[in-house]
């Protein structure tokens, strides 16, 4: 079995960069394995051309995991290539070097061209059987190889994400983004969010000519929103939600989320909530990013002027 911790073995080397060549038949769930490990932290890097991999292991500095697609229809694609590949790779004090093989039963692999009505790629001409017969065969070879063999068969997304997460990521488990921002009603809510809070009810900064001025990141404009009596219950309310829905989405597989706080003109009362509930997050261990809106806006044009 394939320990899941990047040391090396010989207390007197280095730490080893971890190399995931990832392949398998298509439609046996190689794409969105490469997602997974992606979310998991790897840089990964679907149907490079076997010839420029070498050069790219040789780019200094580069300690992050990598996961790479292999994929019988790219030009140079030859199992001999690979297995060649393998040993000079795994011939390297500096890399771990796993070959990944996702693996699916013949009648499953037809059913699902059926289902998409994609034509194999070994076979545009002919049956999608033809061409699962014949890229079986050719990748007969690696699968014997192969370091980490699952087979999807009878697995649906979350399960196969759960299954790459059990061999590759840290802790059997990947990483959740979370993005918190704040905007301004007037210009429309912001694209792709997954939850969206209003703010207007709070008392307006605006109001008040000493802050009107200032945003939400200013002390005196954050203080000003906390005062209100109704502030403390909606935070704590919005983020006892977050930590409901968290750990929840996360289980569920999301690799990010995104949360919005609105408010008249994304200023003041959105900018204080979203500074506040993105640190209360951070101090909770999340991976959270913050963003203002109309804040950037105001710099880009300030910048551009």
């Amino acid at each position: 079995m394939i320990p899941d911790d990047n040391a090396s073995e010989n207390p007197d080397e280095g730490p080893q960069r971890r190399i995931v060549l990832v392949t398998g038949p298509s439609g046996a769930g190689r794409s969105s394995a490469l997602n997974v490990l992606e979310d998991a932290g790897f840089e990964t890097i679907d149907n490079l051309p076997l010839r420029l991999l070498p050069a790219l292991l040789a780019s200094p500095e580069q300690d992050r995991p990598m996961a790479l697609g292999i994929d019988a229809r790219n030009r140079d694609f030859s199992t001999d290539v690979i297995l060649d590949l393998l040993g000079e790779l795994s011939a390297r004090a500096d890399l771990k070097v796993e070959l990944f093989y996702l693996d699916c039963d013949t009648d499953v692999l037809l059913r699902r061209f059926s289902e998409t009505r994609r034509r194999h790629p070994l076979a545009p001409e002919d049956s999608p059987a033809a061409g699962i017969e014949r890229e079986q065969a050719l990748l007969r070879p690696l699968r014997t190889r192969a370091d980490v063999l699952i087979d999807t068969s009878q697995l649906n997304v979350h399960d196969l994400r759960a299954e790459v997460e059990h061999w590759f990521a840290p802790g059997g488990k990947h990483d959740l983004s979370i993005s918190v921002q704040s905007f301004s009603y007037k210009r429309g809510l912001p694209r792709s969010v997954d939850m969206v809070f209003d703010c207007r009810f709070l008392r307006n900064p605006f109001w008040d000519e000493t802050l009107r001025g200032l945003n939400g990141t200013d002390a005196a404009v954050a203080a000003y929103v906390k005062g209100d009596r109704r502030y403390a219950g909606f935070a704590d309310k919005v983020f006892e939600l977050s930590q409901l829905i968290l750990p929840a989405s996360q289980d569920e597989g999301k690799s990010h989320i995104s949360i919005a706080f609105g408010c008249t003109g994304g200023q003041h009362r959105s900018v204080t909530l979203a500074e506040d509930h993105a640190l209360r997050l951070a101090q909770q261990g999340w991976q959270v990013s913050i963003r203002h809106r109309e804040l950037d806006r105001q710099d880009r044009k300030e910048t551009s002027t």
